[in-house]
């Protein structure tokens, strides 16, 4: 088995931001997100499988503020896929 990562981006609206990130999190094959408006990064966190409430929680009181202040934004989101056959991950 190997690891394949891949990227995909959406819009959402500032006050909608923080609702996705939970979400993104819970999923757990997040390696990255990166928060966009009119094509900065305005912010950029590496999730691991080991996050927990106490990392967690700063991160995710930096996205309120984010929130607060952006109308809206884009996300990218850097998954990670487990993939059983090899040849795929140089397909890719």
């Amino acid at each position: 088995m190997a690891e394949r990562t891949f990227k995909e981006s959406f819009k959402i609206a500032g006050s909608e931001l923080v609702d996705a990130v939970k979400k993104l999190v819970r999923e757990g094959n997040v390696r990255r997100v990166i928060i966009r408006q009119d094509g900065r990064t305005v912010a950029e966190f590496p999730l691991t499988v080991g996050v927990i409430g106490t990392v967690l929680a700063p991160m995710l009181a930096a996205i309120g503020a984010l929130a607060a202040v952006l109308n809206e934004c884009t996300i990218e989101v850097e998954r990670i896929v487990i993939v059983e056959d090899p040849a795929e991950v140089k397909r890719a």
